[in-house]
C-alpha cells in the first residue's frame, strides 16, 4: 500500500490509502476510507463536506467547533458523524501533545475534493481558532 498526500487535503494534513494494480496504475482502495493526521497544535480550518462522513478517532483528542459554535471533544476510540453540506461547516483542533489520527469513511475517488474550505461563520472570533477566524 502506498500512502499519498491528497492535494485537496493539504490544509488538513490528510492521507489517502492507495493500492498499485497491474500496469503500475494506483487506485483508491475502497471502502478503506482516509486517514487524517492533525499534528499537535494543528487546526483544519473551516470547511464542509459534500457527503456524510463517519469518523473514528484512532489516536489523540480532537476538539471540533461546529457551525453554531458548539464545541465537541472526541477522544481515542470514539466516533462521530459529519453531515454533508454548507449548513454544517466546522473545524477541528488538536489541542493535545500527540497527533490526532482519524479514520474517515466513505473514501472518495481520487481527485474528488474531500473538504471544501469556507469562511468562518458570522460571529466567530480568533479565540475559536487563531489561525482561521476569518
Amino acid at each position: 500500500m502506498d500512502r499519498r498526500r491528497s492535494t485537496e487535503e493539504g490544509h488538513m494534513g490528510g492521507w489517502q490509502a492507495m493500492t498499485e494494480r497491474s500496469g503500475g496504475a494506483c487506485v483508491a482502495t475502497l471502502p478503506a476510507g482516509r486517514e487524517i493526521v492533525i499534528p499537535p497544535g494543528g487546526c483544519t480550518g473551516w470547511h464542509f463536506h459534500r457527503v456524510r462522513l463517519d469518523a473514528v478517532v484512532v489516536a489523540g483528542t480532537l476538539t471540533r467547533v461546529l457551525h453554531d459554535r458548539t464545541v465537541e471533544v472526541h477522544t481515542a476510540g470514539t466516533s462521530f458523524v459529519e453531515p454533508a453540506g454548507m449548513d454544517h461547516i466546522h473545524l477541528g483542533h488538536n489541542l493535545g501533545t500527540e497527533p490526532v489520527v482519524l479514520h474517515v469513511t466513505p473514501a472518495l475517488p481520487v481527485g474528488t475534493p474531500f473538504a471544501i474550505p469556507t469562511p468562518a461563520p458570522a460571529g466567530v472570533t480568533r479565540a475559536v481558532c487563531g489561525q482561521h477566524a476569518h
